[in-house]
């Protein structure tokens, strides 16, 4: 190999590791924006005069385009060019979050929460698409992806202390200041996410896209409105046959196209539907919990935005200090068994909480040693995960796995939390002033947690009654 092209790899490797915090950025700004709204929720409903079914959809109305758009925001970034996808949504992204700060109006800020879940819809699988197709399968992209992680969880914590700080002067700063970060982003992914082509087929399923979208966005509407409504309300059944048939057209349009918008055929892969399915238990349970928690702590326990934000801190530091270690672990061991430890602390987490919380939760008892079960649970959790629902799927469909993954843990999340919301709201108003009303919601997530650690250890279980056989 001659001096040239050594210096040319040099090159070309700094550029790879260059294009990382790129993508890791959007991660961050997801990570940072739920925490920080859910530290000022309070403060929102307060100023606005939103009550707490109304607070749901300051971040539901996020999940509702995060989720709705999800699959097809992946899709698209497959077929029209990622770099092109990527730099549109992250300008999108930086507009909503302007506009958001500055609202005054409950109906308008939760409109701009769902334009920023869309855009974050096409910015999140793209992200993780543009890592999985720059570094090749392996320890390379375990380390790739650990690093991803370690970003989420660090705008996940920065979010969390930012909120209490930002919403003790006035809650706005706390969508105003993700602006900044994402048009530094946007400046960056121009001058260093390189050009691709778009796909050479496909991208002509304009009904396939149609009835997935209008599906998805029905679907997910229906799981965070039936609390206000009612389960059994005629709104909300006919809404969710609505999103079954068009979801069922999109099925058969799928099997009929030349040119699929999604192959089906990833849905019969044993790994990818599980770590599709332990993506919603992970997210489901643990974003459940927090909002009940910030409700708690503040509008029961009437704690300060900071305090409680400190107080939740300890999860998100155990994410961002163990993420980087989990790249080693899965080259060395797999993703199954991470994934089934990650599951089973999640579920020791809310057991343990279930367990001593009493009637009023102490904090060094109760409260702390859940957020570091949740905490080590997330940080084995998210990066397995991540790297299951990935691995062994072509270039061409990164985009598509991506997207269908964090479409699983949005629409989880929207489900459970939806569940939890009529849970508490049900609650008897003798028990509105203490712990006793959030009971219901957390026998919830133990339960989501419960089922996903069964689920993940399946592939365990098979795999030892296997080697007995041999």
């Amino acid at each position: 190999m001659t001096l040239t092209q050594v210096d040319q790899d040099r090159s070309a490797s700094r550029r790879l590791w260059g294009v990382l915090p790129v993508l890791c950025a959007v991660l961050f700004l997801d990570g940072l924006d739920v925490s920080m709204v859910g530290v000022a929720l309070p403060s929102i409903g307060a100023e606005l005069g939103l009550s707490t079914t109304s607070l749901q959809w300051i971040v539901n109305g996020y999940v509702l385009g995060y989720g709705g758009l999800l699959l097809l925001g992946g899709r698209t970034a497959d077929l029209l060019g990622r770099r092109r996808v990527f730099l549109v949504a992250l300008g999108v992204f930086a507009v909503a979050s302007l506009v958001g700060g500055l609202v005054d109006d409950g109906g308008l800020l939760i409109a701009t929460r769902f334009v920023k879940g869309l855009a974050a819809a096409f910015t999140a699988p793209t992200a993780l698409s543009i890592l999985t197709t720059t570094f090749p399968e392996g320890p390379a992209r375990n380390r790739a992806l650990s690093v991803f992680s370690v970003f989420g969880a660090s705008g996940y914590s920065s979010g969390l202390i930012l909120g209490g700080l930002l919403t003790s002067v006035g809650w706005r700063w706390t969508f105003l200041i993700p602006v900044p970060l994402a048009v530094a982003a946007l400046l960056f992914g121009i001058a260093l996410i390189p050009r691709d082509r778009p796909a050479a087929e496909g991208g002509h399923d304009l009904a396939g896209a149609a009835t997935l979208v209008g599906g998805m966005l029905l679907s997910v509407y229906t799981v965070v409105s039936a609390p206000d409504r009612g389960w059994l309300d005629p709104v909300t059944l006919g809404l969710a046959g609505a999103a079954v048939l068009l979801l069922a057209a999109f099925l058969v349009l799928e099997r009929r196209v030349p040119h699929p918008l999604i192959r089906l055929g990833i849905l019969r892969v044993g790994s990818i539907v599980r770590a599709n399915l332990s993506m919603v238990a992970l997210f489901g349970s643990y974003l459940s919990f927090q909002f009940m928690m910030t409700l708690y702590l503040q509008d029961v326990r009437h704690w300060s935005p900071l305090r409680m934000a400190l107080a939740l801190l300890p999860a998100g530091l155990l994410v961002a200090f163990g993420s980087p270690f989990v790249g080693r672990l899965i080259t060395r061991y797999g993703t199954a068994p991470l994934i089934a430890g990650s599951m089973l602390s999640m579920s020791l987490g809310y057991g343990w909480f279930l367990l001593t919380a009493g009637s009023t939760p102490h904090y060094a008892v109760t409260t702390l040693p859940t957020m570091l079960l949740l905490g080590g649970g997330f940080a084995f959790g998210f990066s397995s995960i991540m790297a299951q629902a990935t691995d062994g799927i072509a270039d061409a469909e990164q985009g598509l796995a991506s997207g269908l993954v964090q479409t699983s843990g949005q629409v989880g999340a929207a489900l459970v939390l939806a569940l939890v919301t009529a849970l508490v709201a049900a609650a008897s108003p003798a028990s509105r002033d203490d712990f006793s009303q959030f009971h219901p919601g957390i026998n919830l997530v133990t339960g989501v947690a419960v089922l996903g650690l069964v689920l993940s250890l399946v592939p365990l279980l098979s795999r030892r009654a296997g080697a007995h056989r041999v």
